[in-house]
């Protein structure tokens, strides 16, 4: 299956109501967010790229490009440098298809293209396990586990996993 990005959108509210609303595809985030919450975040998305802190996109699959998912990278700080952050989410019915593992790949060209951070991390839950195995795809290396807060408030034992955009791993 074809997997690209593209930047998001006023009209991918939809997708992020069915990412973000259902307690299925937010079970290691903490549970599902209110519609408030969820216009919000979209209206965070579509204004990300505009602040020069990061870039969310829509995950599209298959020869028509089929909204799948989302994923991003923003700014954040660890150990005392600023780096970017990533997450991703993608549909029940395009999981287990390498459909996550193709984004990552898309969105670290992205961000290397950005020539802004060195690292891009991912924190997924330790208990995430296809998270953490697309995180091992991507050649992301395993710096240890953590206590995490997502969303603040909600501390969530995560695996910490660090991709250098300047050799690749």
């Amino acid at each position: 299956m074809t997997v690209d990005i593209r930047p998001w959108a006023e009209g991918d509210l939809p997708l992020l109501q069915r990412l973000m609303g259902d307690p299925e595809m937010t079970a290691h985030l903490g549970g599902p967010e209110s519609p408030a919450k969820i216009r919000s975040r979209h209206e965070k998305y579509c204004q990300l790229a505009d602040t020069g802190t990061g870039r969310m996109f829509v995950i599209v699959a298959g020869d028509d490009q089929t909204p799948a998912g989302s994923i991003g990278y923003w700014e954040r700080e660890w150990q005392e440098d600023t780096v970017w952050e990533t997450g991703w989410s993608v549909l029940p019915e395009f999981q287990g298809q390498g459909v996550a593992t193709g984004a990552v790949a898309v969105m670290l060209g992205w961000a290397r293209r950005e020539d802004k951070h060195r690292y891009v991390m991912a924190y997924p839950s330790v208990d995430n396990g296809p998270s953490n195995a697309i995180c091992r795809k991507a050649s992301f290396t395993l710096l240890g586990e953590e206590q995490y807060e997502y969303p603040p408030g909600n501390p969530i034992h995560c695996n910490n996993w660090r991709f250098d955009l300047s050799t690749g791993s």
